[in-house]
C-alpha cells in the first residue's frame, strides 16, 4: 500500500489552518490570566478607578460643600462660594510577572502545566495590587485632621471633614468577637456622624474574621441572630454583614511596621517608596467606602510572548501599569489594637 510522502498536520495552536502555529496558545494564556486575576483580586472593584490613555498621572477634582440660608424678600441673592481642590494619582512603574518556558511547543500542549503558570502570574499581580490598595486605604485612615492632610500633600478642601479611628479597649480584644463587633459599630457611627456617603464595607484578616465566631456566650452573636435581622451561619463560617457593612477577609491587610521596606520583598520597594510605606503594626481591621482610595490605570492586565533564539525558549510576561493614592481620608477608618 502506498503512503503519501507529505502528511497534513493539524496544529493545535493554529487559527483556521493558517498563520502562526502558536496563535491560539497565546490567546488561551491571556484569557486564563484575566480569569485568575478577577477571581483572586479583592480590592479592584471596591474603590474609585480611572483609566487613562496616556500621561503619567490623573487629578481628581475635589469640591467642598455649600450651606443653606433664608431669603429676605426684596434683597439681592448672593451666591455662596464653593471650595475646590484636587488629588493627584500617579502611575507606578510597570509591574510584571514573567515566566520563561523551554521547548515551548511541549509546554503549551501540557494544559495542566500552563494553567499553573497562568495562575501564579495572575496571583502575583493580584496580590501586589491588593497590598498597595489596602496600604493606601490604611494610610488614608491615619489622616484625621486638616493639618495631617496638608502634611500628606493632599491639598485639603476648605471645610473638609475627617473621621477618627477606633482603638480597642484592652490587649487581646483583637481576638474577641464581641469586642470587634462593638468597634465596627463604633466605626459605622463615626461615618454617620461625619456624613460620609457611600456603602461602607469591612476588611479583616483571617484571625479577626474567625474571631467573630469566638465566644462562649451565644447571646453575643446577636449580629447572626436571624430573629433580630442578623445574617450568617456558624456551620459555613460566614458572616456576610455587621452593622449594615459587608465583611470581607483578606491576607493582604497590612499588619507590620513597613516604614523602612515593604513586606514580602515587594517590588514596589523602589517605586515611589514613601507612598506605600507606613507603620501598620496596630491595624486589625479596616472600614472604608469606595471613595477612600483612587487608582489610575495606564493599561490593564495584558500578556506578551516572545521566542528568544539566544535562550532557546519563550518568555511569557503578564503585566499592568497603574498607581494608587488617597482620595477622601474621611472614607477610611481603621480598627486598631490597644
Amino acid at each position: 500500500m502506498a503512503f503519501p510522502t507529505n502528511q497534513n498536520v493539524s496544529f493545535l495552536g493554529q487559527r483556521n489552518t493558517s498563520g502562526d502555529q502558536r496563535a491560539l496558545f497565546m490567546d488561551l494564556f491571556a484569557g486564563e490570566v484575566l480569569t485568575q486575576f478577577e477571581e483572586k483580586n479583592l480590592m479592584m472593584g471596591k474603590h474609585r478607578v480611572k483609566t487613562i490613555k496616556s500621561g503619567r498621572s490623573y487629578e481628581f477634582p475635589m469640591v467642598g460643600t455649600t450651606g443653606a440660608k433664608y431669603h429676605t424678600p426684596g434683597e439681592l441673592i448672593q451666591a455662596d462660594k464653593l471650595a475646590h481642590s484636587k488629588r493627584r494619582v500617579s502611575i507606578d512603574e510597570l509591574l510584571i510577572s514573567p515566566v520563561f518556558i523551554e521547548r515551548v511547543d511541549e509546554a503549551m500542549n501540557h494544559f495542566d502545566v500552563r494553567s499553573i503558570y497562568t495562575k501564579e502570574c495572575a496571583n502575583a499581580l493580584a496580590n501586589v495590587a491588593d497590598r498597595n490598595i489596602l496600604r493606601t486605604a490604611v494610610k488614608a485612615a491615619a489622616i484625621t485632621s486638616e493639618a495631617a492632610a496638608e502634611a500628606a500633600g493632599l491639598n485639603p478642601v476648605a471645610g473638609e471633614r475627617f473621621t477618627d479611628n477606633v482603638t480597642l479597649g484592652a490587649v487581646g480584644d483583637e481576638l474577641k468577637g464581641d469586642k470587634l463587633v462593638q468597634a465596627l459599630f463604633k466605626a459605622r457611627e463615626e461615618f454617620d456622624k461625619k456624613d460620609v456617603t457611600g456603602e461602607p464595607f469591612v476588611i479583616l484578616r483571617p484571625e479577626q474574621y474567625y474571631s467573630l465566631f469566638n465566644t462562649t456566650d451565644t447571646s453575643k452573636l446577636f449580629y447572626m441572630n436571624k430573629d433580630v435581622g442578623g445574617v450568617g451561619t456558624i456551620a459555613s463560617a460566614q458572616i456576610p454583614m455587621v452593622a449594615g457593612m459587608a465583611i470581607h477577609m483578606s491576607n493582604h491587610l497590612p499588619s507590620t511596621n513597613q516604614t523602612v521596606t515593604l513586606s514580602d520583598n515587594d517590588p514596589n520597594s523602589a517605586v515611589r517608596p514613601d507612598l506605600y510605606k507606613g507603620d501598620f503594626s496596630k491595624v486589625v481591621g479596616l472600614v472604608m467606602t469606595g471613595d477612600a482610595v483612587a487608582t489610575v490605570k495606564l493599561f490593564d492586565l495584558a500578556t506578551e510572548m516572545e521566542y528568544q533564539i539566544e535562550r532557546q525558549g519563550t518568555l511569557l510576561v503578564a503585566k499592568y501599569a497603574m498607581g494608587h493614592n488617597i482620595l477622601r481620608p474621611a472614607c477610611a477608618i481603621t480598627i486598631n489594637a490597644a
